[in-house]
């Protein structure tokens, strides 16, 4: 598998020499660039998963057969990486298929930068890849990609680019093919959401703002003015003036005038 690399357009395929290869996901990280994850479905004659073992990704990074593994994500000059490993001569035949797929975290793949997918000998270390396949979102809109496949013809192996999106996310996409997933357990899932606390019910009583108040007396308190020391029992204004003037003396007599106050 050694030669030129073939810059792959949409739906070009190019045929493989090689008994196992290395799918190489690369894109430019940033400050809004959601992570991608690299998986893999391995599909039989009739287009779907003989099982959900058949589905490798983050939360199964192994196939049982140990044939078709993901590799750790590492940081290189260009960006980010996330690897499938496939030994496609020692496959299974009743694999017919393996697509190799992207999945974004947290957001559509508008916002992830020069995705590309690489295709390597897997026998060869450092070497130059022997395909690749800049993936380009239709819409804008996609959480999952499937970014190429690699199938049989005849007793060799193909890698097809192809592209085609997906806005159901990594969940919508692996159920097309015939995975299960439960509620809750599936690779795109999140935790539940917490239960919102209830407030706690309110008393009738309850003071509005401020600590709470002293319960109120058994037996309330004798009446008292509403302002100053105790007053009188007669009733009396609570506060300010007039004063109502009390009844006049009838034996008051006026003390005498002075001489400017006498007619002549």
């Amino acid at each position: 598998m050694t030669g030129m690399t073939h810059a792959m357009l949409k739906g070009s395929n190019v045929p493989l020499e090689a008994p196992a290869v290395r799918a190489v996901l690369r894109w430019s990280p940033g400050a809004d660039v959601p992570d991608v994850d690299a998986s893999a479905l391995l599909l039989a004659a009739d287009g779907r998963v003989r099982s959900d073992e058949d589905f490798v990704f983050y939360n199964q990074p192994r196939h049982p057969s140990g044939l078709v593994r993901r590799l750790p994500k590492k940081r290189v000059a260009e960006g980010l990486t996330d690897t499938v490993e496939a030994d496609l001569a020692a496959l299974d035949r009743s694999v017919d298929r393996v697509l190799i797929t992207a999945s974004s975290d947290g957001a559509t793949f508008r916002a992830v930068r020069d995705l590309r997918i690489l295709l390597f000998d897997a026998a060869v270390s450092g070497g130059e890849p022997v395909a690749l396949f800049d993936v380009k979102p239709e819409t804008g809109e996609e959480t999952a990609i499937i970014c190429g496949e690699l199938y049989r013809r005849g007793e060799g192996w193909k890698f097809r680019a192809v592209g085609q999106g997906y806005p159901t996310g990594l969940v919508g996409l692996a159920t097309e093919y015939g995975i299960s997933v439960d509620d809750g357990e599936g690779p795109d899932s999140a935790p539940s959401a917490p239960s919102v606390p209830q407030p706690l019910p309110r008393h009738a009583a309850e003071p509005a703002y401020g600590y709470p108040h002293p319960a109120p007396p058994a037996r309330p308190p004798a009446a008292q003015p509403s302002y100053g020391y105790p007053q009188p029992a007669s009733p009396q204004p609570a506060y300010g003036y007039p004063q109502h003037a009390p009844a006049p003396d009838p034996t008051f007599v006026l003390p005498p005038m002075g001489p400017q106050f006498i007619r002549p």
